[in-house]
């Protein structure tokens, strides 16, 4: 199989087809949406096709039969058939005013007017909305379809002023009302995004979405598979760790197989190095913000647990830390509890892009250095390496030291214990080390293992009011927690460490063989 060229970053259906760009046939999911219903909600986090899928769509309802050959479609599509398409996208720049949201939706509809070849409209949106599917309509002699690209994005740019993602939400709501209005007037129907709001306030009376964003049958219906990456993208596997790039890139799931996102891939196969590539394209702000002020114990995101209502609800205002990590894509589903009538998912960090990336990210808004949290991290890699004790409790003694007073004057002294371990253990994640936090054994709970370079590291961490008191390692000796890892035949090393809460840094850290 030759090579082709990397689609990074092309959303154009017609630009991959034409330009022999490798592609994945999605045209299986486009052709049973179609079969099993008329209008359709999806919720997926950035840069994980959504834009190409929609785009697919609508060159399949306009009949652009050359771009499909050989596809799974092909020879199960009506071609002679050509439905009118109304597009709606708010992907591109950010509104900052009700006002900016108004004269965008009124550009789009005349954009729309213009592609269908219908006479422009006037009027306020509502109603110029409702004249355009049921102009579109009476030219083209079919029902119109109607696909709507980012439809969340005007609030989720707003949601640091929360009158104003209100107001864009009013006027979202205003125009996406329309949908199901012109039900009789409408083939079919999507409407794509982010983040799941809840129809009451976003969607008024659109109450006839069918939402997959859960449904296992499409949990692949963006991303790729090991199946795409093992036989589509074949030719650029060489040279390549296929386990790293599964350890690295693999992992979001929405109920059925798990998938990469396309930006991670096509980016490893150009560039040929292995680097948190769509973390760096834009986490939000808001989300380290939201950790940080929320003071999220960092150990607990590796696996949280939530019903599907809450992780599929985003309200402005009121944010669970579940749907929105889960939502943005920084945390994912990897197991299903039942309780009777009840279900429940269990999610986790996708893979070692996001948990590293977050956790160095976070570590480094919450010591108020960014520079000097990754400085500390580096040490302690290197410090590890040659089982330098005295510089690793250096290193922690130092990065405590540099966090803000302001940080301890905003915080519950209660937290403390989980605030410090945060760091403690975000400083361990983000470089890639295997942990397990709060590892359960038949004695008790161990706070955190670490297993480096041949060797098992034990930590247990205690609070004390000033000077050291050696209760965290007679702790760790007193439970037995090294048992369960003798078997290992590694070295093993108890780590006590105790934090002064009124020097509000290391007190005590204590270091035996086991």
């Amino acid at each position: 199989m030759s090579r082709k060229k990397l689609p990074i970053g092309i959303q154009t259906f017609a630009k991959i087809r034409e330009a022999d760009y490798y592609y994945v046939d999605k045209t299986p999911f486009a052709l049973k949406l179609i079969e099993e219903g008329v209008a359709y909600f999806l919720s997926r986090p950035r840069r994980f096709g959504k834009s190409l899928f929609l785009d697919t769509l609508a060159e399949l309802f306009a009949g652009n039969e050359p771009l499909f050959r050989g596809l799974h479609c092909h020879d199960k599509w009506d071609w002679t058939v050509k439905y009118p398409v109304i597009r709606i996208s708010f992907a591109e720049g950010v509104m900052e005013s009700a006002a900016e949201l108004k004269i965008r939706i009124l550009d789009i509809l005349a954009e729309n007017e213009q592609c269908l070849g219908l006479e422009k409209g006037s009027g306020e949106i509502l109603g110029r909305f409702i004249r355009l599917i049921q102009a579109a309509k009476a030219r083209f002699g079919q029902r119109v379809v109607v696909l709507v690209d980012e439809y969340d994005k005007p609030i989720l740019d707003n949601l640091t002023n929360l009158d104003l993602a209100r107001e864009m939400r009013d006027g979202l709501r205003n125009l996406y009302s329309v949908i199901k209005g012109q039900d009789a007037h409408i083939k079919f129907a999507m409407l794509t995004g982010v983040s799941k709001f809840s129809k009451v306030n976003i969607f008024s009376g659109l109450n006839n979405l069918n939402d997959i964003t859960l449904d296992a049958a499409y949990s692949d219906i963006c991303g790729y598979t090991d199946v795409d990456v093992d036989t589509v993208f074949a030719p650029e596997l060489e040279g390549l760790d296929r386990d790293e790039i599964r350890h690295w890139y693999n992992g979001y799931n929405w109920g059925g197989e798990a998938v990469y996102n396309p930006f991670d891939l096509l980016l490893l196969f150009q560039k040929r190095v292995f680097r948190p590539f769509w973390f760096e394209t834009g986490t939000p702000t808001f989300l380290v913000d939201m950790l940080t002020e929320r003071k999220v114990y960092l150990p607990s995101l590796l696996k949280m647990e939530s019903s599907s209502e809450l992780i599929s609800t985003f309200e402005v205002g009121d944010i669970s830390t579940e749907a929105l990590m889960f939502q943005s894509g920084y945390l994912t589903i990897v197991g299903e509890k039942r309780r009777g009538s009840n279900i429940s998912f269990v999610l986790a960090y996708p893979n070692h892009e996001v948990r590293s990336a977050l956790t160095g990210n976070v570590m480094g808004a919450w010591v108020g250095n960014p520079h000097k949290a990754e400085e500390s991290r580096f040490a302690l890699y290197d410090a590890l390496e040659i089982n330098d004790f005295d510089r690793i409790r250096e290193i922690f003694f130092s990065l405590y030291a540099s966090i803000p007073n302001d940080w301890f004057r905003r915080s519950d002294i209660n937290k403390f214990e989980g605030y410090y371990a945060s760091v403690f253990y975000a400083s361990f994640a983000a470089l890639g080390m295997d942990i397990v936090p709060e590892d359960v054994s038949n004695q008790g709970r161990l706070d955190m293992a670490v297993k480096f370079n041949g060797r098992v590291y034990l930590f247990e961490f205690k609070v004390v009011e000033d000077e050291a008191e050696g209760k965290a390692l007679a702790q760790i000796k007193e439970k037995g927690y090294a048992d369960k890892y003798r078997a290992l035949d590694q070295p093993i090393h108890l780590i006590g460490v105790e934090f002064s809460k009124q020097k509000r840094n290391v007190a005590g850290f204590e270091i035996e063989a086991a």
